[in-house]
């Protein structure tokens, strides 16, 4: 199907439209409707009766926009009129919702003059957090938004104007950077004067640009000093004493232009006049004033920007407006000032010059190489931005005194991170607390990567490097490894790091002869195990880290789980009181859990059972902001089915309440039972679980390994694993073909688990 198809087919299929409502508390019974509604809904209202701050406690207005049009100038249509408008506004939502966390309701206006929008918008102030006026004509959309900033105590604010100016300046400011340009010396053309125009025009003035060094033109010609056919208040504002009256003049030598007007209205002639290494930014919807094919044919030497995704550059507004009000409702704040758009600038600005993550690059085709010509910003989809723009506006707006509320800005990002989802907030806390560790001991922790020869090994490698996590160390050919840094960039990321090569390494005769000792009446010979240590470079990591010449190693990305595992097995083996297990950690947006067995142990008798119900409970402690609750799974609830396998899960928790009394366990039971303490206490009052499970202890491999991968894959969690416990020395084996930030969350989980002692 072509686009309009697609786009209708959309729109309509299923439930109608884009958004719905939900709600936040569970509405099950006559208690929770009693508290929901009548009569229990009385005591949030009185209160607010009585203090009207307390509306932001006890109601969802603080999380709450309205998104408000009355149809006049909608993206590249025109005055389609407010119902034609409202899929837009439903988009708009849905943006909002997907990229902050942000809840909208799209407010389509039959509002024909500026004073009407103006009054529906005074009478709404007390459902809204905010406002964003959207797809409003110029110059009313000016009056509108300057009105309702001056009348209301919440932050209002037209994407249409200034989300475009505030990601165009980002991206002009690095566009300077890049070709070594003052900002206070670039001569700027705008072409176009809407509302977009004019905010743009602002905006560069606000980031350094001279007022006589900018050009502002519209279907008429140059703005010019004296000029006044076509001419309102907001154009006069950017008047300039020139002789020059045509686009084309004003292009002549000119540093910068920016687009905000119609399709062709720059020619290549045009074009070719500009200064060298000309800053193009042609941003006409859908169409640009000139193609990016265009502008090559002429220039080479250009560095372009357009409105569309399909060429590098997007000037995207949602890059800023959902985390700008992101920032501002979560401070309270009473409007949106120069001082917090200027904030978000600065934060899109030097986002781009910062690593792509994988994730990134996954989500789209393009060769994203990072910060240069063709990424002067970030994408829409890095889910960093929420990280960076939003605590830089709330920031702002506290330094300004328009916050309500003072927040800490180090806790605030860890608030946002649980708003991407519990896998950034816990692998940031985890991130954090090693790096700290790492600073607070002055010890650097170093981790054998065996995968030397895998180009996402070394992006790993420089990303644990470089942020402090621990110093990761190569095994593989030297020349190849090297060639492979120079071919990803990463020399000056990489510089020094040691690289091994087993086959010239001097102490492989060392590491093949106690090898020999180990595995002698294994069957193993002495040319057998000079062979293991020079040819599987698992071998040799693995005696670096029985050693003490490594703290821990990594490794899985290319290689079967069991080939990973065995070389450490071999050569530093387990705990002598413990039992090899695997781990996972399974993530949701409100909770965690930890399960095991699911990679190693395909039948435990009841003392293994309860060893790793032990070691299992040891790590989710460290990383469970709750008290670790096990339950011991069963297909069996405490003695309903006589079995010798429910006989073995019900004897392995006695072991464990014998051995370790500190620890809150009870099984064995159904797995429904174990994750809903309202079952569990109407059935078994008697059990020693005082909440629902977050620990769940598998009675065998087969249902423990089919139950995480279910539970990742039909039930939207999260999996971070597997995670080895039961080793002398820490070992992690990677899920076969991970990524880039699996690889590096693990290792971080690893030098974590080297510093706790796990």
């Amino acid at each position: 199907m072509g686009l309009k198809e697609d786009a209708l087919n959309y729109h309509s299929r299923g439930r109608k439209g884009k958004i719905e409502t939900g709600i936040t508390k569970e509405c099950k019974n006559q208690k929770d409707i009693t508290l929901a509604y009548s009569p229990g809904v009385a005591e949030p209202c009185k209160e607010i009766a009585r203090d009207p701050s307390l509306v932001y406690e006890y109601t969802a207005k603080g999380n709450l926009v309205a998104v408000v049009t009355n149809g006049t100038a909608v993206l590249g249509l025109g005055a389609i009129g407010p119902l034609a408008g409202k899929p837009v506004m439903e988009g708009k939502a849905v943006l909002f919702k997907v990229f902050a966390d942000i809840d909208c309701y799209d407010i389509e206006l039959n509002a024909k003059t500026p004073e009407e929008i103006i009054s529906a918008c005074r009478m709404l102030e007390p459902t809204f957090g905010g406002i964003n006026l959207e797809d409003i004509k110029a110059p009313e959309c000016f009056e509108v938004e300057e009105k309702l900033r001056e009348e209301l105590d919440i932050p209002v604010f037209h994407d249409d104007q200034h989300g475009t100016a505030i990601v165009s300046a980002a991206a002009l400011l690095n566009a300077c950077e890049i070709t070594k340009r003052k900002i206070s010396e670039i001569k700027c053309v705008l072409n176009g004067a809407g509302a977009a125009a004019i905010a743009c025009a602002q905006m560069y003035l606000n980031i350094g640009v001279k007022r006589e060094n900018l050009i502002l033109c519209d279907s008429k010609g140059v703005v010019y000093k004296g000029r006044i056919e076509g001419m309102n208040k907001y154009k006069e504002r950017f008047e300039n004493d020139t002789k020059k009256r045509t686009l084309a003049e004003a292009l002549e030598n000119a540093d910068f232009f920016c687009g905000l007007s119609v399709a062709g209205a720059v020619t290549k002639e045009m074009v070719k006049s500009m200064a060298k290494n000309p800053i193009i930014f042609a941003m006409a919807n859908p169409d640009p004033e000139i193609t990016p094919k265009d502008i090559m044919e002429v220039r080479n030497d250009a560095i372009i920007a357009t409105g569309r995704s399909d060429y590098p550059n997007q000037v995207n507004n949602v890059l800023g407006y959902p985390y700008i009000f992101r920032g501002a409702l979560d401070v309270l704040s009473r409007r949106i000032n120069e001082e917090m758009k200027m904030a978000a600038v600065q934060a899109i600005a030097a986002l781009a010059k910062e690593d792509i993550p994988e994730s990134v690059t996954k989500s789209y085709d393009a060769n994203l190489s990072g910060f240069g010509r063709e990424y002067l910003i970030p994408k829409p989809f890095d889910p960093r931005l929420l990280l960076r723009v939003a605590p830089a506006v709330a920031k702002a707006a506290m330094e300004t005194n328009v916050a309500r509320k003072k927040i800490d800005i180090e806790q605030y990002v860890d608030h946002l991170e649980s708003r991407l989802g519990v896998l950034q907030s816990v692998t940031r806390k985890i991130k954090r607390n090693v790096i700290v560790a790492n600073r607070s001991s002055g010890k650097k922790i170093r981790v054998v990567l065996p995968e030397g020869t895998s180009p996402k090994i070394l992006k790993a490698a420089e990303i644990v490097r470089s942020e402090g996590i621990c110093e990761p160390i190569l095994i593989g050919s030297i020349p190849k490894i090297n060639e492979l840094i120079k071919e990803n960039k990463l020399e000056k990321q990489l510089s020094g790091i040691h690289i091994i090569d087993p086959t010239e390494d001097k102490r492989s005769d060392k590491y093949s002869s106690l090898l020999l000792e180990k595995r002698a009446r294994k069957g193993l010979t002495r040319m057998g195990a000079y062979e293991l240590i020079t040819g599987d470079h698992h071998y040799f990591a693995s005696m670096m880290v029985n050693l003490g010449e490594a703290e821990a190693f990594c490794s899985g990305v290319h290689h079967n789980y069991g080939d990973t595992l065995r070389p450490a097995l071999h050569v530093i083996g387990t705990q002598p009181d413990k039992v090899l297990a695997g781990i996972y950690m399974l993530l949701w947006k409100e909770k965690s859990i930890f399960i095991a067995d699911t990679t190693v142990n395909i039948q435990s008798n009841a003392e293994q059972l309860a060893q790793i119900a032990i070691q299992t409970h040891d790590i989710a402690k460290i990383y469970l902001k709750e008290q670790p609750r096990v339950a011991m799974l069963s297909f069996s609830n405490f003695g309903s089915a006589k079995h010798p396998e429910s006989e073995k899960v019900c004897k392995a928790t006695g072991i464990v309440k014998k051995l370790r009394p500190d620890i809150e366990i009870d099984g064995e039971m159904q797995a429904d039972f174990a994750l809903s303490s309202e079952l569990l206490e109407r059935s078994y009052g008697f059990s020693t679980l005082k909440g629902p499970a977050n620990v769940l202890i598998f009675p065998d491999l087969t249902s423990g390994n089919i139950a995480y991968k279910i539970l990742g894959k039909l039930g939207g969690a999260t999996t971070i694993g597997p995670i080895l416990t039961g080793m002398k020395k820490p070992v992690n084996v990677l899920a076969r073909n991970s990524d880039i930030d699996e690889i590096v969350n693990l290792i971080t989980f690893t030098v974590h688990h080297v510093q706790n002692g796990v």
